[in-house]
């Protein structure tokens, strides 16, 4: 949303751009809409229709000359105004640039993908001193360094110079930093000076090891989110490892550089897996443990994670499999024989919660056929009387109709 907003930014039309940089002034206040164009737009009933021709208009160079004065005077006037005042760089008030010397103009502005070059003062709100670094350079947008910084710089101006305040939220957040070291929920003021901006090399033409080398500083970028907790960041940071890991080369390369590649590529997969387990992302964590598998198929990590991730999504019988066989290949693994051992307990307990579910369904047979014997002994009593009462009675009529005729 942050560089959809940013993008925004730079589509906006001159006439929106003039109308929110008035208010603005009004208000004492820089907004996002301010385009910083050096043209009034005016409106239709200002516009005369029957403009003389140029050559009858009169005043010639005086003319042009004190347009040229005002145009120049209204520029000083609004970079003027530019530098005194705040940009609210997301409109919530956590996130605010400041010019402190303007730059080369609007043009000159770096795009998301380049590759930038700063220099940086960081502090403390009170004043303390956190860190100072020269030429620190990372890729615009890709993650490389604290939020702030990503979202602020792609609004500068090469040679600018600004102060940046940020809230924690966009840059260590609840848990701080120990390299730079950073209490935890801190607010931050930066200096910024935009030196550089270049295109990012074409990976493909990169040098092999320039290109693994490129490769380790994005994955262990992702380490750093993902020990903060920032899963999602954590994730975008492999991917990007990943591409460059992926990417087909056009220049010679070792079979032992291919190796060290694949061996970035299964541990950028590995990361990914465990970043999108803390998300919740159970089918694209199981994608990632079997795209590293299909690399190195006795990989335990991946081995391990996919069974949690089977485990998670239902699926008992696979799950220990896989946990055995990585259990298997190192015996001595304590996380991976509790994790089987707790997935074990609890399969046994859903069968056994399952058998106890079909019984009350399907009734109990052994009690089903007591009753019958039970019904079956009842009806042969029922049946033995039946007889000997009939027995009686036909024996009675007899033994009447016998006495009647003897009669």
């Amino acid at each position: 949303s942050d560089a959809l907003l940013i993008g925004k930014v730079e589509t906006m039309d001159a006439s929106d751009g003039h109308e929110n940089a008035l208010s603005a002034k009004k208000s004492g206040k820089t907004s996002l809409l301010d385009s910083g164009e050096d043209f009034e737009v005016l409106d239709e009933e200002d516009i005369d229709d029957d403009l003389p021709p140029l050559e009858d208009a009169g005043g010639g160079d005086g003319n042009v000359a004190d347009n040229t004065e005002k145009k120049n005077a209204e520029e000083e006037s609004e970079a003027s105004a530019q530098m005194d005042e705040w940009l609210d760089v997301l409109g919530n008030d956590q996130l605010k640039k400041k010019v402190l010397e303007p730059g080369k103009g609007r043009a000159s502005r770096p795009q998301k993908g380049q590759d930038v070059e700063i220099n940086l003062k960081t502090q403390l709100m009170d004043g303390t001193l956190v860190e100072e670094q020269n030429n620190l350079s990372f890729t615009l947008g890709d993650g490389d360094v604290i939020q702030a910084l990503d979202l602020t710089v792609q609004l500068m101006e090469m040679g600018e110079k600004a102060l940046i305040h940020t809230d924690a939220k966009y840059a260590y957040g609840a848990r701080g930093s120990l390299e730079p070291e950073v209490p935890p929920n801190a607010q931050l003021s930066l200096e910024v000076e935009l030196v550089k901006a270049t295109d990012a090399p074409d990976v493909e033409l990169m040098p092999p090891s320039d290109r693994i080398a490129l490769a380790i500083r994005k994955r262990e970028r992702g380490n750093v989110h993902y020990q903060r907790a920032d899963y999602a960041f954590a994730v975008n940071s492999y991917s990007i490892a990943l591409q460059i890991t992926e990417s087909n080369s056009k220049v010679d390369i070792s079979p032992e550089e291919e190796e060290e590649l694949l061996d970035v590529k299964v541990k950028c997969l590995n990361n990914m897996a465990a970043s999108q387990l803390k998300l919740d992302h159970y089918d694209a964590a199981l994608k990632s443990c079997v795209s590293a598998l299909a690399h190195q198929p006795d990989n335990i990590k991946a081995l391990f994670r996919m069974g949690k991730v089977l485990a998670l999504q239902g699926e008992y019988t696979e799950a220990i499999q896989t946990l055995r066989k990585a259990l298997k290949l190192e015996p001595s693994n304590k996380t991976i024989h509790a994790e089987l051992s707790k997935l074990v307990k609890k399969h046994s307990e859903q069968r056994g919660a399952e058998q106890a579910m079909y019984k009350k369904m399907l009734g109990n047979p052994s009690k089903g056929s007591t009753t019958k014997s039970r019904a079956k002994s009842s009806w042969g009593l029922s049946w033995k009387w039946l007889f000997g009462a009939t027995a009686v009675a036909i024996g009675g009529v007899a033994l009447s109709v016998v006495i009647a005729a003897r009669n």
